[in-house]
C-alpha cells in the first residue's frame, strides 16, 4: 500500500517518519442513494491515532452530507459522489485542526477532553497544548463520543504509587546498609584496642611466672603467623580490595554486594565521568530545542577538547541509532553543520563517525558511506579530508576494522567522479 506523510508541510520530507495510506475511494449506487466510500479509512484514522468514526464525520459535516462509519464492518460512507483529491484535501484539513501539533507541527498528540467540555490536543512530543476551535461541528460529535483511553492509562496513578514505595524501600535499605557498616567499623575497631592492649599488657609483665611466659611464647606465635612483624593493616591498608574484603566479612551476602556495586562506581575512571557528564549536558540542551546558531555557541563554551565534544555529542545526538543512523544524521544536518569547522576539524568529525560506528551495532557500519554521502553533498566534509581519514585508517593500529570495508565504496565513488571531471576538462 502507497504511503505518504502526515500533514501537507511535510509532503517534500523523504525522511519525515510519521506515515499514512493514501486515501481510496470507491462511489457506490445510483441516483439518489449514490454514495463514496472510502475504502481504507480504518488504516488512515489508525496511522493518525484517531477514531474512523471522526474523520468520516468531519467529511459529512464539512460537505454537508449524511456520513456514517459502521464500526462492525469498518466501512466509511459519505452520501454523494465526491473525488478522491477533494476528500484528500478535507483529510488534510482535518489532519491541521486535530491531530497536529500546534506547537511543533508534530502528529503524535492525543485528545483530551476537559471537565468543561473543553477539547485540547496534548503532543507527546513537546509538551505543548493546542486549544481545538470549539466552532467546528466536529467538536460536539467528539465531546459526545470521547476516544478510547490507551492501553495502561489507567493504571499510571498506581504505577507512580508503586515507584515511589520502591524509591521509600531503596532509601530504608540505603540507611540500614550505613547502620550496618558503622556497627562493623565499631565491632572491628574495639577488638584492635583489646588486642593491642593485651599486647602491652603482655610485653610490661614479669618474666619469673612460666604460665605468663608460656601465654606470652603463644600469643607471639600467634602475631607472627598473622602479621608476619607488622602491625594491623586493616588500619592502614585503605586499598578497594581491602575495603571489599571488609565489607564481606561484615554483611550479608546480598548486602555486601550492594555496597561493593557502590565501590566499583566510584572506581570508575574520572575519564568516563567526565565523558559521560558531558554527554548528559549536550542532551539536556538538544532537547530544549534550541537552535542550530544556539547550539553552536553553546558548544564553543565547553572546555573539552574537540575530539571529546564530537564524541559524546554523536553519543548524545543519535544515542546508540543503529539502522536508521544516515537518516537521523540527515535531520540533525544543520546542528552539524554549525559545530564543523575546516580543515582538520573534518577529521575530528570522522573519527568521531568511526568511534559511533565501533560502538553500536553492524546497522550503523552498514550505512556509514551513506552518511559520509549526505556529509559530502551538504559539504560539511571535504574529499581530501576523506580520504586522508580513509588511508590512515588502513595503515593503523585499527586497520582490521570492518569499517573500512563499508567505506571503500564511496571512496572508490569519490575517486572515479575525481577522475571523470579531469577527463571532461
Amino acid at each position: 500500500m502507497a504511503l505518504q506523510n502526515i500533514g501537507a508541510g511535510n509532503k517534500d520530507d523523504a525522511f519525515y517518519r510519521y506515515k499514512m495510506p493514501r486515501m481510496l475511494t470507491k462511489i457506490e449506487g445510483r441516483g439518489n442513494g449514490i454514495k463514496t466510500n472510502v475504502v481504507n479509512m480504518v488504516e488512515i484514522a489508525k496511522a493518525l491515532g484517531r477514531p474512523a468514526s471522526y474523520t468520516t464525520k468531519y467529511f459529512g459535516c464539512e460537505l454537508g452530507a449524511q456520513s456514517k462509519f459502521d464500526e462492525k464492518t469498518g466501512t466509511s460512507h459519505v452520501n454523494g459522489a465526491h473525488d478522491t483529491s477533494k476528500l484528500a484535501g478535507l483529510l488534510e484539513n482535518f489532519i491541521k485542526k486535530y491531530v497536529q501539533c500546534y506547537g511543533c507541527g508534530n502528529p503524535e498528540t492525543e485528545v483530551i477532553i476537559s471537565k468543561s467540555q473543553m477539547i485540547t490536543l496534548k503532543c507527546i512530543a513537546c509538551g505543548f497544548i493546542s486549544d481545538v476551535d470549539m466552532r467546528d461541528k466536529l467538536t460536539t460529535f467528539i465531546v459526545k463520543n470521547p476516544p478510547e483511553q490507551k492501553k495502561g492509562s489507567k493504571d499510571k496513578k498506581a504505577m507512580r504509587k508503586a515507584e515511589k514505595e520502591r524509591l521509600k524501600e531503596g532509601e530504608a535499605a540505603d540507611e540500614e546498609q550505613k547502620k550496618l557498616k558503622k556497627d562493623a567499623i565499631k565491632k572491628k575497631g574495639t577488638t584492635v584496642a583489646k588486642t593491642s592492649s593485651k599486647k602491652k599488657d603482655e610485653d610490661h609483665s614479669p618474666q619469673g611466672s612460666q604460665a605468663d611466659e608460656t601465654e606470652s611464647v603463644a600469643v607471639e606465635d600467634n602475631d607472627d603467623d598473622d602479621d608476619a612483624g607488622d602491625d594491623v593493616q586493616w588500619l592502614t591498608d585503605t586499598s578497594a580490595e581491602a575495603a571489599r574484603q571488609r565489607i564481606q566479612e561484615q554483611l550479608s551476602a546480598v548486602t555486601a554486594g550492594m555496597v561493593m556495586l557502590s565501590t566499583e562506581e566510584d572506581e570508575k575512571p574520572k575519564a568516563v565521568k567526565a565523558h559521560l557528564k558531558l554527554v548528559a549536558s549536550i542532551k539536556e540542551f538538544l532537547d530544549k530545542g534550541s537552535s542550530a546558531a544556539q547550539f553552536k555557541l553553546f558548544v564553543e563554551s565547553l572546555t573539552e577538547s574537540p575530539k571529546e565534544i564530537m564524541e559524546a555529542l554523536f553519543e548524545a545526538m543519535f544515542d546508540g541509532i543503529g539502522k536508521g543512523f544516515s537518516k537521523e544524521v540527515v535531520k540533525k544536518k544543520n546542528y552539524l553543520a554549525a559545530v564543523q569547522g575546516e580543515g582538520s576539524s573534518q577529521l575530528v568529525l570522522l573519527e568521531a563517525i568511526e568511534n559511533y560506528c565501533g560502538k553500536t551495532n553492524t546497522d550503523a557500519l552498514k550505512e556509514v558511506a551513506l552518511v559520509l554521502k549526505a556529509l559530502y553533498d551538504m559539504d560539511v566534509l571535504e574529499e581530501e579530508f576523506i580520504v586522508e581519514w580513509y588511508e590512515k585508517g588502513l595503515v593503523g593500529s585499527n586497520k582490521g576494522s570492518s569499517i573500512w570495508k563499508n567505506v571503500k565504496p564511496f571512496i572508490e565513488w569519490l575517486q572515479s567522479a575525481e577522475s571523470e571531471s579531469e577527463d571532461e576538462e
